[in-house]
Formats: structure tokens, sequence, C-alpha cells
């Protein structure tokens, strides 16, 4: 089988895409997302489950005795006001988890992930007599706060539906459209965010020696933080420590009682991680006792997402596939993202195989004339990212059909 997009199915999918872009919602919100999904999955015959781990969804495609093969896409937007001036722009508001009124963007692209597993499904379905075995839907929450995968795990996903032997899944990117990016090994990087409160004692900005300065602490902290990186990682691997936010005080003349650090980390590899959270916290606590602290500093770890690994037999297998649909050109091998992703925690959670690839989103001339310009165009998270529409959405769907093909049984007879 040759995995083709149909002009009707591609006008259906174009509107959904418009569709969920339009009407973005924040992680762990995603209500109106995923009726869309249940009403866009109709006449695919898929056995579909609603609010799995919180509002994910998960639709079950049983054709008879073979592998079961999972297609993940997640469904959240973020925090960030739309500047694209697309006419299917959001321009929705929502609450945040700390109750503040926030704009929200599919600024990552979770809405052509979402319309393209939407669209892969239905290729699938039509195409029955073509493999066997179950295919698992799997959309998505939180994955912008590392929280969906997690809470679909807790809530039994493994136990309530057919148990995957393999775990596939794609990204779009600012690549031209039409084209795979793709990698073996570490793909993504672990992310490790932790906010951080130095304790000091306050005074009068015109008496420091009756104080411990929670500034100067955190000042020095940041300074010390960064020979993490040239110090303490071996120069063959690769990791970034920065230290997003510092907060402290409300008035020059008042030295305050605390400041706050917001501090991510970006490592490949398991034991390059432990060595950087170890060092973090071990940096920070030597300042605050430097500093003759009153207390000790507190540490909240509220986002861990682990290395996004691909299987490389997984994907010498998946990549020879789409070299085979797409031709060669169209797929090429690029560095590991400096990005994460909760992906691998499928995976991770029953010792199966990934393989996760990227796609392009943009338009290949905007591209073009980008790099002949040395900027680079808008990417993920940016106001003004937004894949085009066509050849984005058949290259994911194909994609996503052509992958789960490679790995599902022969059709029975």
């Amino acid at each position: 089988m040759k995995p083709e997009l149909g002009a009707d199915l591609a006008q259906r999918l174009a509107e959904l895409y418009m569709e969920v872009h339009s009407d973005p919602e924040l992680s762990m919100q995603e209500h109106a997302t995923a009726r869309l999904v249940v009403a866009a999955l109709a006449g695919t015959g898929c056995e579909i489950t609603e609010n799995v781990g919180g509002t994910g969804v998960v639709a079950v495609l049983d054709n008879g005795p073979g592998p079961v093969v999972m297609l993940r896409a997640d469904m959240d937007a973020l925090p960030v006001a739309e500047q694209t001036g697309l006419p299917y722009a959001s321009t929705k508001t929502a609450i945040d988890p700390s109750g503040n009124t926030v704009p929200v963007m599919h600024a990552c692209g979770h809405d052509m992930h979402v319309t393209c597993l939407v669209g892969a499904l239905h290729l699938l379905s039509d195409a029955r007599e073509q493999w066997s075995g179950t295919v698992l839907g799997v959309f998505q929450p939180g994955e912008e706060t590392c929280e969906g995968a997690k809470a679909m795990l807790a809530d039994g996903i493994f136990d309530r539906f057919p148990k995957p032997s393999i775990i596939l899944g794609q990204h779009v990117a600012p690549l031209p459209s039409g084209m795979i990016g793709h990698g073996s090994g570490p793909v993504m990087a672990a992310a490790d965010y932790v906010w951080v409160t130095l304790h000091g004692r306050g005074a009068h900005g015109s008496m420091p020696e009756r104080s411990v300065d929670p500034v100067l602490m955190a000042a020095a902290t940041v300074m010390r933080l960064e020979a993490i990186i040239s110090r303490e990682v071996a120069s063959r691997e690769q990791a970034v420590v920065t230290v997003g936010v510092v907060q402290a005080g409300n008035a020059p003349n008042v030295i305050p009682e605390s400041a706050r650090l917001g501090i991510s980390c970006r490592t490949y590899s398991h034991e390059v991680r432990d060595t950087v959270r170890a060092a973090v916290e071990r940096i920070i606590r030597a300042e605050a006792l430097a500093s003759n602290a009153p207390k000790d500093p507190e540490f909240d770890w509220y986002v861990q997402a682990p290395v996004t690994v691909n299987d490389p037999a997984a994907t010498v297998k998946t990549i020879g596939a789409f070299e085979a649909h797409f031709g060669a050109d169209r797929v090429r091998p690029i560095p590991p993202a400096s990005g994460s992703e909760d992906v691998a925690e499928f995976g991770n959670a029953i010792e199966v195989p990934l393989v996760f690839w990227f796609w392009g989103g943009t338009d290949p001339k905007v591209f073009a004339d980008d790099v002949s310009l040395g900027v680079s165009p808008p990417s993920n998270h940016s106001a003004y990212f937004a894949p085009v529409i066509e050849p984005t959405i058949t290259t994911g769907v194909e994609a996503l059909t052509v992958a789960a093909l490679t790995w599902l049984g022969s059709p029975t007879t």
C-alpha cells in the first residue's frame, strides 16, 4: 500500500486544523480539543475512550491478530499571544494554574499533531485489507508541562488498552514543509526545571551590615552555576543550565528577606543529568552557607522530562520506509534538538522501542529566503510560529501512516 491523502479528507483535515488552531487550550485543560478529536474520528471504526489521564483520548483501531502499534499526538497549547495575523489566529485567553488570565496560542504545532493523527487513523481504517493488528491512537494532554504522559500512565493506559510493541510519534518543526528530519539515539534533551528560594534577613538599604542579603546571594549563585557546564560536564557531552528567572524585593532601599531563582537544565544522558542536578543543588547550598543564610534554600523540581531516545534498529527500519515512500531527498538526518518531550515516558514505562521524528512546517520558499538572509524562520514557541497547511498536513499524515504500516502485520487470509 502507498498511503495517499485524498482531496476530500485533506480538505476536512485542513478545516479541523484551523478550528483547533483558533481554539487552543492550556495543558490539562484540553476539553474542547478532545471533543473535536472524537467528532473527527467518526467513521473510522475506532473504539474511543475519553478522559484518560484527565483530558486524553485513546482511539483503538482493531483489525484482527497482529502487532499493536501506538501512534501519539499531543494536544495542549501555550500561554503566548499570537502575532501571525492569520485569519484563523487565536485571540483566546484562559486562566492558568496560578489563577492568572493569559493569552493562549498553538505556538508549538500540537494542533498539527492532532490533525495528522486523525488523518492517519482515517487512512489506516480505509485500508484495513492491507494490514492486521491493532493501532493505538493516543491524543495526549499536558505535554508542555510534562504532566500528560505521566497522568495517562497513572490512569492505567497500558492496563486498560492493548499494550504496544512500539511507540511512534512526530513533531512539526521549522524545517522546509515536506521534509522529514530524523536521528538515532538521543534526539531530544531531558528537561529539569526548579524553583529555588534563597532565604536572607531583610534590612534597610542604608544598613546592609544588619542583613543577610539574598540579592547578593542570588547574584553569586547565578555566576557560580555557569561553571557547571564548563568544569563538571565532559567536553564530549552536551548540557545546558539556564537561570531564566531572578526575583527579589520591591523597593531599591530595602534589602528583602528572600530571593527566587527559576532554573532549567537540559541533558542527553542519565549520568550527565544526575551530575548537573546534583551540582545545581550543591552550589546553591554552598552559596547560602557562604552567605550565612539563616535557613537552607528550598528546591521545587517541578518539571521533569526524560531524554527522548530513538531505538537505533527501529529507527533504521522506520526511516527506510520513509525513504521508500517520500524519496531519500526528502528524508534527512538532523542533529539532536535541545528542546524536550515527555513521549519517552510511555516507552520507558513498558520498555518498548520509540521512534520519534520531525517534519517540516515552513514554506520552502520562505525557508530558503530566510537562510539566504542569514536569519531563522519562526520556531516553536514563537508568537509567529504557524506551519503552512500544505504540504505539512499531507506529509504528517502519510508519515504516521507509513510508520504504522511498517510495524503492523500482513493481512490475514
